[in-house]
């Protein structure tokens, strides 16, 4: 378990790494090589059952993998977000100790002026966000809504303060690739959290330990 949560934590601070190598590659590279692009492991390659990729313009493979980096690091810091809010609950500093229960119950009992200050927050990021990323709605052709800029590349915040973001293109590709394979585990993982506390109304904590 904490071999797993290290590797999400080491995974979250590099998923916001400045893409530097990736942003002298236009978004049109990510359709170059379906099968050389990151996050595409052997024996499976590109996992597309349903034959997305194929059918994408390159400006559309950019908002796929563009929306696969940001719903991968969300559900890095969800899993987090349960285990460690159902280890610390009750104590002291978290909202004066009243956060009890399963983490999926926590959101109905943090207190209403906790929202205004996430919904800043979030805000402030969603919009520069789009700035750095996506063409003015008002440039965009009719036929393709929600445009990237060409010189952006998918998932490039430029936030990089412990320098883990390689120099080399091979290794930068490596490391997008584990970034990308911890998101879609922490996805699923997210998920069953979700469900299975809302099954049977335990927190993921009680379970981990019950079945120790």
């Amino acid at each position: 378990m904490k071999l797993a949560i290290s590797a999400l934590l080491i995974a979250s601070a590099a998923a916001f790494s400045p893409s530097k190598i990736a942003t002298r590659t236009s978004s049109s590279a990510l359709s170059a090589s379906l099968e050389g692009i990151p996050g595409a492991l052997p024996p499976v390659g590109i996992f597309d059952p349903l034959n997305l990729a194929e059918k994408a313009t390159d400006a559309t493979l950019a908002r796929y993998r563009e929306a696969e980096l940001a719903h991968g690091r969300v559900a890095m810091l969800a899993v987090i977000g349960f285990l460690v809010g159902e280890k610390v609950e009750g104590s002291s500093f978290l909202f004066d100790a009243q956060i009890s229960g399963p983490a999926i119950t926590h959101i109905t009992q943090v207190p209403d002026g906790f929202w205004p200050v996430i919904i800043a927050f979030v805000g402030a990021y969603e919009a520069q966000r789009a700035q750095e990323g996506w063409v003015d709605p008002a440039d965009c052709p009719v036929d393709q809504p929600g445009l990237l800029k060409e010189e952006y590349a998918p998932g490039d915040l430029r936030f990089d303060p412990f320098g883990l973001m390689p120099e080399d293109p091979e290794e930068f590709d490596i490391m997008q690739t584990k970034e990308l394979q911890n998101g879609r585990l922490a996805m699923l993982a997210a998920a069953g959290f979700l469900a299975q506390e809302a099954v049977d109304g335990k927190g993921i904590i009680e379970h981990l330990t019950s079945s120790a």
